[in-house]
């Protein structure tokens, strides 16, 4: 079953491409026509490449992996802050910072600290500070807090990017192309799909276009996430069959560490 719904598309304007003289020839496969100076693209292939990049993300989630989610223009920072959560996905909204991935033993760095200063809060050396420290910790934790709060729990490089406008983000798509971290991307007409692993040709711009395209890679990836913890769920009873097939004392030994007792050993001595 298709995850992608035609007129759902062409009603959020996933269709409306950039003016047609700020075009780049490389998005020529996926514009359909040009009315009005604007170049109109085609949804029949936005749609089968949505439902490739929906069925790869799944695949993601569905084997632990995380996506990290990136868009800081004001059009999308607060639906993709919003759908990112609601998957339990990392994402970037406030400020590409540099190095976030290709330095990213850095950038854990300043989440630490971000930890420490929380903890000074909870075990009261916070409030042992001079008043102007106090305000200098709290500034700093504040800043942390917006640019990397949203990625606190990301532990390790994500397996995948997902970017809206490739453009403003050139330099989140640089550093997961050095990574060799696929990206899937938002593309619209005006931009090159070349460092793009999985592009989406749709309308970057507007709020409702990127609200349609987030909803059907978000319901894959929780699809993904619910399998994973259904598989999960299954192993759980299997385990506890497995351990039911012991007897109470070979379950007491196996606790103490003793070895089994050979009865027809014992009974020759």
């Amino acid at each position: 079953m298709s995850r992608t719904n035609f007129q759902e598309l062409l009603d959020a304007g996933v269709h409306f491409g950039h003016l047609a003289r700020k075009w780049n020839h490389k998005m020529a496969p996926y514009i359909f026509d040009q009315k009005n100076g604007i170049h109109i693209i085609d949804l029949h292939k936005t749609a089968i490449k949505l439902e490739e990049a929906a069925e790869e993300m799944k695949m993601l989630a569905k084997s632990g992996r995380k996506i990290l989610f990136v868009a800081t223009k004001k059009q999308a920072k607060e639906i993709v802050s919003e759908k990112a959560t609601a998957v339990n996905m990392p994402s970037v909204t406030e400020r590409w910072a540099g190095g976030m991935l290709t330095n990213f033993p850095t950038i854990r760095k300043a989440i630490k600290k971000m930890g420490t200063i929380d903890k000074m809060k909870e075990d009261g050396t916070f409030e042992k500070l001079a008043k102007r420290e106090r305000l200098q910790v709290d500034r700093q934790r504040a800043k942390l807090e917006k640019n990397l709060g949203s990625i606190r729990d990301m532990s390790r490089l994500p397996s995948a990017l997902f970017v809206v406008d490739i453009q403003k983000e050139a330099n989140a798509v640089k550093e997961a192309n050095r990574l060799n971290i696929p990206v899937f991307a938002m593309v619209d007409t005006c931009c090159d799909p070349t460092p793009i692993d999985y592009v989406i040709p749709a309308n970057d711009d507007a709020t409702k276009s990127i609200e349609c395209v987030l909803n059907v890679l978000c319901a894959a990836i929780q699809e993904g996430l619910d399998e994973r913890k259904l598989e999960k769920d299954k192993e759980v009873p299997a385990e506890e069959e497995g351990e039911g097939a012991k007897t109470p004392a070979k379950k007491l030994r196996a606790r103490r560490g003793a070895k089994p007792v050979d009865v027809e050993a014992a009974q020759a001595e």
